[in-house]
């Protein structure tokens, strides 16, 4: 799904391009019988995030894959194009990092997300500039075969399937954390909520049993209050011969409050697609020694390459980028960057094989090229 659509009337010139629809692919995984968005999961998003080990997850995902950069480059050549000023800053109102940290949000806790179209060029029609849109306030109508979307509707209203307000739809490669993994994430909220009383509540559950003449609700309810709160102070307890108490709940240790916790941990790395250790949740712990760049390109290739894939294609499309040209995240520049020395040695391998010359080794360091005083 996406904006637009377009259609050349003349091959040989790019102004006579003009906007006629929306790019509307079928919605992807199991549509419901009925025409609302898929976008509602049983569990909330405000409910999920309290589970630490997700928080932790999404934080890594999109903390990190927000802080790549995106460039503009020629297919057949490979030539960097640089960054139009939708790659630098997609809203006008807030930093790129904002734009792309919470656009790897939707990607991963609803499978999709999108941006509305705020500004537009003037030569061609393609978008401008973007905002980001929370998909609890995106709903949309389906076609008689609920696969492909006829309108979408913001915050109730209708929007434009093509030019200024309409919505660009990032595709993610499936339906989002919390439509698969409501049931985990909501047995660790549980758990976490378990373990929260028991830390309210030090001393056991139980039960005191008067075996004495019967008291009134009044009495009954002072000795629970001053019971509660002398437990609070202190933990010896006190009672007359008439009264007894029983426990009548297990401990914290015995309800494996920790061991659940740790497994549930582990599943919500699997479920995230992101090594166990990264959220300290590797119950067997039996991890090697790797260097840094290993565990980068680990986490880059399981965890972040799928949801950086999905937005640099749909940006890549023809309705945002001229036909020939491609968006890419520049990772290899900086996220896996190797180390100085190991660059200066493949450098060095290529300088001696004539496939660059000096001027491109400087570049490819961003080195000023000799004989010009520019800085790059």
């Amino acid at each position: 799904m996406g904006i637009f659509s377009r259609k050349t009337t003349s091959p040989d010139t790019s102004s006579s391009n003009s906007i006629l629809a929306q790019y509307a692919p079928q919605v992807m995984g199991e549509n419901l019988n009925q025409l609302v968005t898929y976008i509602t999961p049983r569990l909330q998003r405000n409910d999920a995030m309290k589970c630490s080990a997700l928080a932790r997850a999404r934080n890594l995902i999109c903390g990190t894959g927000a802080t790549i950069p995106m460039a503009l480059y020629r297919k057949s050549t490979g030539e960097e194009l640089g960054s139009p000023v939708w790659l630098e800053q997609p809203s006008l109102a807030q930093p790129r990092f904002v734009t792309i940290s919470w656009t790897l949000d939707s990607l991963m806790l609803y499978g999709v997300a999108y941006w509305e179209v705020t500004e537009v060029y003037d030569e061609d029609l393609r978008p401008k500039r973007f905002e980001w849109v929370a998909n609890t306030r995106v709903t949309y109508d389906l076609d008689l075969y609920n696969t492909t979307v006829n309108q979408y509707y913001v915050d109730g209203f209708p929007r434009p399937m093509s030019g200024i307000g309409s919505l660009v739809t990032f595709q993610g490669f499936d339906e989002g954390v919390l439509a698969r993994g409501s049931q985990t994430i909501q047995a660790a909220l549980d758990v976490q909520r378990a373990m929260a009383v028991a830390a309210a509540t030090p001393f056991p559950t139980g039960v005191i049993k008067n075996t004495g003449a019967d008291m009134t609700p009044q009495e009954v309810q002072g000795i629970l209050g001053a019971w509660k709160r002398a437990r609070d102070t202190r933990g010896t307890a006190f009672l007359t011969a008439t009264l007894d108490y029983t426990p009548t709940s297990y401990s914290p240790k015995d309800m494996v409050y920790a061991e659940s916790l740790q497994y549930l941990s582990t599943e919500v790395a699997r479920l995230c697609n992101i090594p166990a250790y990264m959220l300290s949740a590797d119950m067997n712990n039996s991890m090697t020694y790797s260097n840094v760049m290993d565990e980068r390109k680990q986490f880059f290739a399981y965890s972040l390459m799928p949801y950086l894939d999905a937005i640099a294609a749909r940006l890549s499309m023809n309705d945002i980028t001229a036909n020939g040209n491609e968006v890419r995240f520049e990772v290899n520049d900086t996220f896996l960057r190797t180390e100085p020395l190991e660059r200066l040695a493949a450098i060095e391998k290529m300088l001696q094989l004539d496939l660059i010359t000096v001027e491109q080794a400087r570049e490819m360091e961003e080195l000023t090229p000799q004989g010009n005083d520019e800085v790059r």
